[in-house]
């Protein structure tokens, strides 16, 4: 999957970089153009003339200035190279590296390169094991991977420091296996296609304070909208009220109730080669809103509800001649359930999943589904990331729209 990509490799300040040369060389073998971008503080561990003779290409260490020739560099060579790149891979990543890409800093040439990629972006982390345990890094990994990048996890054993515990740089081949499913994943298969893709639950309000909801994470939805960005896609996502960041190169709406998720895609629908509803709408809504806050001491309310409008149902005139994917959650008679949606709301294919399954529960970063073809027929997929689930999904999607 490597032969002739091209494959940025950024290297940062942990002990692990000595191990790098190693990695750049199976890159090369791979067949793949390598360029290395590395921070000033790398070079205390591994020098630019190593990898420069390794990789066949002038390393990058530096923003504006060359210390070697004593001069000012020109040219947007950070936007170049986003450009080149098919996949880039950080490694090792370091604690403050991660921060840095978490928050947006570019205030050396890896993280300012990170900010330029069109491509994805690969993150194998390694320090020291309370380094890598610490509350504040474990919310910059989670905020990575909700931002679109792929997050390794370090391996155990005996660290630089003498402790042991996670933060090991994992094996070469862990690496670049990830990194050919990220690049097998990635084609621009789906380039000059509109995509179209709700996530999240919806909110139904009660009063100005409470509301009806459920406990659907919109992981699968913002999966699918990262995966269709990076397959070249322009891709608008219908969120429900979520924290998820917002995948790079994805045009966002913000809604709260099932009525706001059908006027948005009611308009958005219009321009779009393919929807995929991913989002759980909810079934019911109050029939009254209650403009101030009910109190306590009023007693205890009695709602009386109705059921939403069916977002799929009310678009018979917008949908015509694209591409409908939905989304079936159930927790018994899951085939027969999932096949009576397809048909009634008009699919090409039904994605169902069982929240009880091992794998499969809200918030989880897998997903275990069955993909349901009009035609009747039905593959069922192996647990995997949520992300490699929407791969899957545009497949299908890529197929159609030949």
């Amino acid at each position: 999957m490597l032969k002739d990509k091209n494959i940025l490799v950024g290297i940062t300040g942990g002990i692990a970089a000595y191990k790098m040369p190693f990695f750049i060389r199976q890159l090369k073998q791979a067949g793949a153009n390598v360029q290395v971008v590395m921070t000033e503080s790398a070079q205390k561990f591994v020098t630019k003339l190593t990898l420069a003779t390794l990789s066949g290409n002038e390393v990058i260490s530096d923003i504006f200035f060359d210390h070697d020739t004593r001069t000012v560099k020109t040219g947007t060579w950070h936007v170049e190279l986003g450009q080149w790149a098919h996949a880039m891979v950080i490694a090792p990543a370091t604690a403050n590296t991660m921060a840095k890409l978490a928050t947006g800093y570019s205030d050396n040439a890896v993280t300012t390169i990170a900010l330029a990629l069109r491509c994805p972006l690969l993150i194998s982390p390694a320090m020291d094991v309370d380094m890598w345990e610490h509350t504040m890094t474990q919310s910059n990994v989670n905020r990575l991977r909700e931002s679109g990048y792929f997050v390794l996890q370090p391996e155990s054993g005996e660290l630089a420091s003498g402790l042991s515990g996670a933060g090991r740089l994992p094996d070469f081949s862990v690496i670049i296996d990830a990194l050919e499913n990220i690049v097998k994943n990635s084609h621009r298969d789906l380039q000059g296609k509109k995509l179209l893709v709700t996530a999240g639950p919806t909110h139904e309000p009660i009063d100005p304070v409470r509301f009806i909801g459920n406990r659907s994470s919109g992981k699968m939805g913002f999966a699918i909208a990262n995966a269709a960005a990076l397959r070249g896609a322009e891709v608008t996502l219908i969120s429900g009220p979520m924290t998820l960041m917002t995948p790079r190169n994805v045009h966002r709406i913000n809604v709260e109730s099932a009525k706001d998720m059908l006027s948005a895609v009611s308009k958005e629908i219009l321009r779009a080669d393919a929807l995929v509803m991913a989002a759980a709408v909810a079934d019911y809504t109050p029939t009254e809103f209650a403009p101030k806050k009910i109190k306590k001491s009023s007693g205890v309310p009695v709602l009386e509800l109705k059921t939403t409008t069916d977002v799929l149902g009310s678009l018979a005139e917008q949908r015509r001649g694209k591409v409908i994917v939905g989304f079936s959650l159930e927790t018994d008679h899951e085939i027969q359930n999932a096949k009576q949606k397809l048909k009634q709301k008009k699919l090409d294919f039904i994605v169902l999943n069982n929240p009880l399954t091992d794998g499969a529960g809200f918030g989880s970063d897998t997903n275990v589904v069955s993909i349901i073809s009009k035609n009747g027929n039905i593959t069922k997929l192996k647990k995997m990331p949520k992300f490699d689930v929407a791969n899957e999904i545009l497949n299908r999607i890529v197929k159609l729209l030949k």
